[in-house]
């Protein structure tokens, strides 16, 4: 058997893709330094395996979570891979909830987060400004809601790029985009050593927003303020660092990555 036939998908996406262990510090430190104290209560919006989810209540042992995400596929596979490694109390403060985060309710939390720009899935404004306004609307007071985008000359053309993960090649192929309607559709593949590939393992098909476009949605659904967090780049490789600050402007870049945080 090959080795894309022996590859499990989500464990593949989640060694190259997510990093939990980066965000969950970042967003206690953007949260910490803007109110003064440490966010307990998150929700992870369009969830998948709920990884970032189980970090969170791994890290403190007051930290509650809820992920919501529509598929059931991925929440199964985050149920028997992810939250089956948290010991029973950690369990308990995990909430895991398969439906649409536009219509899930629950009690307040101070973070609401919505990463790998799985938001762009809402190509219209006003399916985003519904959304950002039920985001709001569950926050506590403080709260904050914390999104990611991608942009740059490179993310608005069809191209293919690959990285090394230990035991696979992670493929990122941009494979049709629309500049008029700011329509694109990626696939992600994973290739492996013995030549074999799971090819198109994920798809997504998305409208790429802007920053500006964001921020003003996200003002007109009510958040009181928008910042910015910018990567810097290492001096060496000329490569993002991986450390993201505040900041108001940004040099011209063909292809960053950014977080947007929005305060209730």
């Amino acid at each position: 058997m090959s080795l894309a036939r022996r590859a499990d998908k989500y464990e593949c996406y989640q060694r190259s893709v997510q990093e939990p262990d980066a965000d969950v510090p970042f967003i206690e430190r953007v949260f910490r330094k803007e109110r003064g104290r440490a966010p307990r209560s998150l929700r992870e919006d369009f969830c998948g395996t709920a990884a970032f989810a189980c970090a969170w209540v791994k890290h403190h042992r007051e930290n509650t979570a809820f992920g919501i995400d529509l598929d059931p596929e991925p929440l199964e596979w985050g149920r028997k891979h992810n939250a089956s490694e948290l010991d029973p109390e950690q369990a308990a403060r995990l909430k895991l909830i398969e439906g649409d985060v536009r219509v899930v309710g629950h009690e307040a939390v101070d973070v609401t987060c919505a990463f790998n720009f799985s938001y762009f899935v809402l190509k219209e404004r006003a399916q985003l400004l519904a959304y950002f306004r039920r985001v709001r609307g569950h926050l506590a007071r403080p709260g904050l809601f914390l999104l990611d985008a991608y942009g740059g000359s490179d993310a608005m053309r069809t191209m293919v790029e690959s990285r090394e993960v230990e035991g696979f090649d992670y493929v990122w192929d941009q494979h049709l985009f629309d500049p008029i309607q700011h329509h694109a559709v990626n696939y992600i593949h994973f290739e492996f050593p013995d030549g074999s590939e799971l090819k198109r393992a994920f798809k997504y098909d998305w409208r790429l927003w802007t920053l500006p476009e964001i921020r003003d949605v996200l003002l007109e659904a009510g958040f009181a303020e928008v910042d910015f967090y910018w990567e810097g780049t290492d001096a060496k490789t000329n490569e993002g660092n991986g450390i993201y600050r505040l900041a108001r402007s940004a040099p011209d870049d063909p292809a960053w990555v950014s977080y947007i945080a929005a305060w209730r």
